[in-house]
């Protein structure tokens, strides 16, 4: 034994060296080294995996997150913190090297703004004016070529006017009104700019109908269907003109929402030359008035009128309508005005009941027989005053007088379609 040599890995081993310690020293010792050179051969052959997860292995391996900043940059007008901006064309938000994907602006109390992001990602814009006074928060997101996300966060406030204008509107919140009645709105402020403030206000129905505005001069826009509103349609009136320019440095301060219901249909049609007037109520004629129009020479009116007010009771001075001194009278009874200029249909207690249905005595107006102090219900001017709407229909034909003109009162209904839509 002493002669033999012991080798590993093809190397000799002389037996002298691997026994000199003895049988105590040279057993273990071999072991580790055999062991150890055996695992080196294993690893040299390719029969570990210790490799296997290794990053730069080109099969199987781990794919490293991308952190690469996005090349999308959201661009946002006005500034950051920038104060007294303009309502309208300032606000613009955009994205270079990417494209759009969230965009929201809002009020303090959340009301978001609408708007649209083009069809190319490349660009947002709000739908309509902002509210003066106020201010925004903007929270906007784009995405580069690689999906990756670049946001930006600013704020804004708007201007606060030093002028500003409302409109006033009729019919009221919350009313029951004739099929006739119209959306008028009267502006304190005359409009140089009409197509900004139209689009600030939506009129819109139940069931849904064509309603189109149409401008009496620069201070009073009004709204209506082709034809009489049917009947339980439900109207709304959006009035968002806070922050509008109606005229240069004059901004609208009203953001209002109203909403009125047309009752049951009643349309009265006066025949002055017979002097009489017949009431049809949803399609029915339910009452024959016997009444007393305009004399000869004070003829009233002809056309589709609007019962824009009632009255229990009324004065009437011939001053206040071109009538001089003619007459003065201080307790016209069930009075419901029909024109601006002073035409009415009223209760009639000083004419004799013989002129009802026979003769035309008034200065414009349209007389039903009543008594003074209007407390007899059952006269025809306390009976119609009663049955009757604000928005009602009243028609006059047969007088030997001019239509009336439709800004005077509420009767934009002699006006022909075609020319109200212009």
């Amino acid at each position: 034994m002493r002669g033999e040599t012991t080798t590993v890995n093809g190397q000799p081993i002389s037996g002298a060296s691997a026994g000199a310690s003895g049988k105590r020293r040279g057993g273990p010792g071999l072991r580790p080294l055999v062991l150890g050179a055996l695992l080196l051969l294993v690893t040299a052959c390719g029969g570990g995996d210790t490799g296997a997860g290794d990053e730069k292995g080109p099969a199987g391996s781990a794919k490293k997150e991308d952190t690469t900043a996005s090349q999308a940059v959201v661009t946002v007008a006005p500034e950051d913190g920038a104060e007294s901006v303009a309502t309208s064309g300032a606000l613009k938000i955009g994205a270079t090297r990417g494209k759009l994907t969230t965009v929201k602006v809002s009020d303090p109390k959340g009301n978001a703004v609408e708007g649209e992001i083009a069809a190319d990602g490349a660009s947002w814009k709000p739908e309509r004016h902002l509210a003066a006074a106020t201010k925004y928060a903007v929270h906007a997101v784009a995405k580069d070529a690689e999906g990756r996300e670049s946001a930006k966060d600013t704020t804004f406030t708007t201007l606060v006017p030093a002028n500003t204008f409302i409109g006033h509107y009729t019919p009221e919140d919350g009313s029951t009104v004739g099929v006739g009645m119209p959306v008028s709105i009267n502006f304190t402020r005359g409009i140089t700019d009409p197509d900004a403030v139209e689009r600030a206000i939506k009129v819109t129905a139940e069931p849904a109908v064509e309603i189109e505005p149409h401008w009496f001069g620069n201070d009073r826009l009004d709204f209506r269907p082709e034809k009489y509103w049917a009947a339980g349609t439900k109207v709304t009136v959006d009035l968002n003109l806070d922050g509008v320019e109606g005229r240069p440095g004059v901004y609208g301060k009203q953001a209002k929402k109203v909403s009125f219901t047309i009752g049951r249909s009643q349309v009265s049609t006066v025949d002055a030359s017979a002097k009489r007037m017949k009431v049809v109520r949803d399609g029915k004629q339910i009452k024959d008035i016997p009444i007393s129009a305009g004399a000869p020479a004070t003829t009233t009116y002809n056309g589709q009128m609007v019962i824009s007010e009632k009255l229990k009771v009324t004065r009437m001075n011939g001053d206040t309508v071109g009538f001089g001194g003619e007459y003065d009278i201080k307790d016209v009874p069930h009075a419901m005005r029909l024109s601006t200029s002073g035409t009415f249909l009223h209760g009639n207690y000083w004419g004799a009941s013989s002129i009802f249905g026979n003769s035309n005595t008034s200065h414009g107006c349209v007389g039903l027989r009543d008594v003074r102090g209007g407390y007899d219900s059952k006269t025809p001017a306390a009976w119609f005053y009663d049955k009757s709407l604000i928005g009602d229909v009243v028609i006059v034909k047969n007088s030997h007088d001019k239509t009336i003109q439709p800004d005077n009162g509420l009767n934009g209904w002699n006006m022909d379609w075609e020319e109200w839509k212009k």
